[in-house]
C-alpha cells in the first residue's frame, strides 16, 4: 500500500509542475511582492518539487526492477554523464554559491523533469492522458491569455508586481510603442511566440493525423486554441518565433500529406515564397517591415539594434567557445551570472551551454537532443510525437539566437512532452 501511494505521489508532483509552471512567472512575481522574505522559494518550489519526485521515481524504480531496462537505454546515461559533468565542474570553477545553484537549476531541471517524467510513465502508462489533459489547459491558459491582453491595458501586470526589478510587464519592438510585445504568463515576448508556435505545430498534428476534429467538442476547442496561439503569436512581435512556427508547420505537412501533393501544387508554393520574399524587399522601407522585421525603427529606437546585439553576442560567444574547452563554470552564463562580480549574457543556447559546461557538456547534450529526436520521428505516426519533433526543430532553429531552453516554462513543457510522446508506445495512436 506504501509504494503504491509513493507511485501515486510522484505522478501527482511531476503533475504539479507540469501545471504549474504555465503560471510559475505571474504567481511567484506576485507571491514575491507579498512575501518578499519568501522570494526566493517562490522561484524555486518546481526545481524542489523534482528533487523529492526524484527520491520516489528513485524507489519505484528498484522496487519494480526498472533498473536492467533502463541500463540498456542510452539516454538514461547520457543524462546522467551530463548530470554528473555539472556537478564535477564544480570543483574546477570556484564561482559564488547563489550563481552556482542558480546555474545548476538553469541547466538542469528540464533534463531532469524529461528523466523523471521518462521513467514514471514507463512504470505508469495508464497516467499519460493526465498530462496530455494539463497539456491543453495549460496551452488554453497560455494564448488565451496573450489574446485577452489585446483588450487590456498594456501595464495591467503591474498591479501583480511586474517591473524592471522583476519582469517587465511588456516590450516594445525597437522602443516603438505602436509595436507592444506582451508576455501573457510567461516571463517575455520571445518564450511566448515559442510556445505558441509548438502549440501551433501540435494542433496541425492532430489535424493530419486524427479525426478529432470531426467531433463537434473537439472541433471548437481546436479552432479557439488554433486563433489564440496564431495571435499569440503574432503580437510576441518574435521573428525567430515566426520563422519556428513556419518551420514547425511545414515539418508536420511534409511528414504526412506532401507526398500526396501533385507536382503543379509545389510550383505554386514555390512561387508564393518567392513572391513573398520579394515584396518584403520591395516593401522594406514600411513601416511594419522597417520596425518589426527589420527591426530599424527611423524615428529612433534603441542606441543598440537587436540584430547588432546578436551579432556582438555570437561573435562573443564564439571567441569563449575556443579559448574555454572546459567552459567557465555553472552559473557564469545568463541570469546566474547576475551574482558574480562578471555577468555574460550569451543570446545562443549551444554557446551558452559551451559556457557553462565546456566542449564535453555542449556533445553532451546535444547527443540527449538528438537521439530523443530520432525517436520522435520513428515515432512520427502518433500525432503527439510528430508535433513535438517538428517543435523541436522550431527550437533548435531558435536557440541559434536566443537560449531557449532556459525559459523555464518553454523547457519543462517541451522535455515534459516528448517523454509522453517516447513512452505512449502502440496505445499512443488511440489516445485523442
Amino acid at each position: 500500500m506504501k509504494s503504491l501511494l509513493s507511485e501515486k505521489l510522484s505522478v501527482l508532483l511531476l503533475a504539479v509542475i507540469f501545471a504549474g509552471i504555465v503560471v510559475h512567472a505571474p504567481l511567484s512575481v506576485w507571491l514575491g511582492s507579498l512575501w518578499p522574505e519568501n522570494e526566493l522559494f517562490f522561484k524555486v518550489w518546481k526545481e524542489l518539487l523534482m528533487l523529492f519526485a526524484a527520491g520516489l521515481v528513485a524507489g519505484m524504480v528498484s522496487r519494480r526492477k526498472m533498473w536492467p531496462e533502463l541500463a540498456q537505454d542510452k539516454v538514461f546515461w547520457l543524462i546522467v554523464a551530463y548530470a554528473g559533468l555539472h556537478f564535477v565542474l564544480l570543483f574546477v570553477f570556484k564561482l559564488p554559491a547563489e550563481a552556482t545553484m542558480a546555474g545548476l537549476a538553469i541547466d538542469l531541471r528540464y533534463i531532469l523533469f524529461f528523466g523523471l517524467m521518462y521513467v514514471a510513465l514507463k512504470a505508469l502508462p495508464h497516467y499519460r492522458q493526465l498530462f496530455l489533459t494539463i497539456g491543453v489547459i495549460g496551452a488554453f491558459i497560455v494564448v488565451g491569455f496573450a489574446t485577452l491582453q489585446l483588450f487590456l491595458p498594456r501595464d495591467i501586470l503591474v498591479y501583480i508586481g511586474y517591473s524592471k526589478e522583476t519582469i517587465a510587464p511588456y516590450l516594445t519592438v525597437d522602443q516603438n510603442d505602436n509595436f507592444v510585445r506582451v508576455n501573457s504568463t510567461l516571463r517575455g515576448p520571445n518564450p511566448l511566440g515559442a510556445y505558441a508556435g509548438m502549440v501551433l505545430a501540435i494542433i496541425t498534428a492532430v489535424l493530419v493525423r486524427t479525426k478529432a476534429w470531426l467531433s463537434v467538442k473537439y472541433r471548437w476547442a481546436i479552432i479557439i486554441l488554433s486563433i489564440c496561439s496564431v495571435v499569440a503569436l503574432w503580437i510576441s512581435y518574435s521573428r525567430s518565433a515566426w520563422i519556428g512556427a513556419v518551420v514547425a508547420i511545414g515539418l508536420v505537412l511534409a511528414a504526412t500529406v506532401a507526398r500526396k501533393l501533385p507536382r503543379w501544387s509545389w510550383i505554386a508554393v514555390c512561387g508564393i515564397v518567392f513572391a513573398l520574399i520579394g515584396g518584403l524587399i520591395a516593401a522594406r522601407d514600411n513601416t511594419f517591415i522597417s520596425n518589426v522585421l527589420l527591426h530599424e525603427n527611423p524615428e529612433g529606437g534603441s542606441a543598440i539594434s537587436s540584430n547588432d546585439a546578436h551579432a556582438d553576442s555570437l561573435a562573443f560567444g564564439l571567441e569563449r567557445l575556443m579559448q574555454q574547452p572546459l567552459g567557465a563554470g555553472v552559473g557564469s552564463t545568463g541570469s546566474a551570472s547576475l551574482y558574480t562580480e562578471n555577468p555574460v549574457i550569451i543570446e545562443n543556447q549551444y554557446l551558452f551551454i559551451a559556457h557553462e559546461a565546456g566542449w564535453l557538456g555542449l556533445a553532451l547534450f546535444l547527443a540527449i537532443f538528438i537521439i530523443i529526436m530520432a525517436r520522435l520521428w520513428r515515432g512520427r505516426k502518433d500525432w503527439l510525437a510528430l508535433g513535438v519533433f517538428a517543435s523541436g526543430v522550431s527550437f533548435a532553429l531558435i536557440g541559434l539566437i536566443q537560449p531557449v531552453w532556459v525559459d523555464d516554462t518553454v523547457s519543462i513543457i517541451w522535455w515534459g512532452l516528448a517523454a509522453v510522446a517516447l513512452v505512449g508506445g502502440s496505445n499512443a495512436r488511440k489516445t485523442k
